[in-house]
């Protein structure tokens, strides 16, 4: 007579539990604004089979620029610092390869000068730091570097510096059924190094800037090598191509938030059916930076003058994150 009213009791407990975590908020770190509904209101409509926006499972997908967007940008995209104390490293081995001025600034870490050279000094620092190595060896320098290296202004390992209300989207996407990639400007070999432990996003799932490669016999194992020069960059018109060839499949959310990524959300947002677009604008100068029109790291322009008549979400992480990073605030 007693097993009844426990079983009773057992099930009053587990649907209590059942509702609590179904009402659980997905988007703790995001303020309670028209940013999040917008962005809640579209996952709900596409995953409801009831409503006439529904998307199947095999179109959901969702598409996210990394610098800028997933983690932090400033003061210089940091795979570049990665080359500056990955090529300071190499030096001591071998100070011949300091060949030029700019491959010196950059050894002294005098990033300054560095610009000043412009796209081929840039391109001689990524050449001298980036090849020459197979992937794995040059993937497990940049766990190395990651593991040891701190940013300048927050203190924060880089890995930290990601943001922490993207992480939550990310995730809430996939729980709703959507398949989540990368799409950046950034080395593939340099973010396939961590974003799947950052991020929960797989190798196979990002997309990015890539060199030259060659296949060779090293020591009896064949080995893919990194070799100078820059086979594709997967920025601004490139990004949609690589979407195309790589995917196979237009996006229906696409997230960015500088001028490199409006052709992607523009992309993204002008195929049929529902879309959407979030941007993200830099308006935190208190917990991170703030920045956009006048940047020469995320130039954000175009997004901010055509992007509210498109329709898309622009993102203001001063009003609408309640958090910044992963690590520290």
């Amino acid at each position: 007579m007693t097993r009844a009213p426990l079983a009773l009791a057992v099930a009053v407990v587990l649907n209590g539990f059942a509702s609590v975590t179904a009402s659980a908020d997905p988007l703790p770190s995001w303020a309670v604004s028209e940013t999040r509904d917008r962005i809640v209101e579209f996952v709900e409509a596409v995953t409801d089979p009831e409503n006439a926006s529904y998307v199947t499972p095999a179109a959901r997908i969702a598409v996210f620029d990394n610098d800028g967007t997933l983690w932090a940008e400033q003061p210089v995209y940091f795979q570049f610092i990665f080359a500056m104390d990955r090529l300071s490293e190499l030096a001591e081995q071998d100070p011949s390869i300091l060949s030029t001025p700019a491959l010196k600034a950059a050894a002294e870490g005098d990033l300054a000068t560095v610009l000043q050279g412009g796209h081929d000094a840039l391109i001689e620092v990524v050449n001298a730091s980036h090849s020459g190595t197979t992937v794995e060896a040059f993937q497990a320098a940049v766990a190395q570097w990651l593991a040891e290296a701190s940013h300048p202004d927050t203190g924060l390992p880089y890995d930290q510096m990601t943001y922490q209300p993207m992480v939550e989207l990310l995730r809430y996407l996939r729980d709703e059924g959507f398949k989540t990639y990368i799409v950046s400007g950034g080395g593939i070999h340099f973010m396939r190094v961590f974003a799947e432990q950052a991020y929960g996003i797989p190798p196979e799932q990002i997309l990015g800037t890539y060199g030259n490669s060659t296949f060779e016999d090293v020591d009896g194992v064949p080995t893919v090598v990194k070799a100078p020069g820059i086979a594709f960059i997967d920025d601004k018109e490139g990004k949609p191509i690589n979407i195309e060839r790589t995917i196979g499949k237009r996006p229906i959310l696409a997230g960015g938030n500088s001028d490199g990524d409006f052709a992607m959300l523009d992309w993204t947002t002008s195929g049929d059916g529902p879309r959407l677009a979030v941007l993200i604008h830099h308006t935190d100068a208190e917990r991170e930076w703030a920045y956009d029109r006048e940047s020469p790291i995320g130039r954000l322009v175009d997004g901010l003058d055509q992007g509210p008549d498109k329709g898309w979400v622009i993102v203001d992480m001063a009003k609408d994150w309640s958090r910044v990073y992963t690590g520290g605030n």
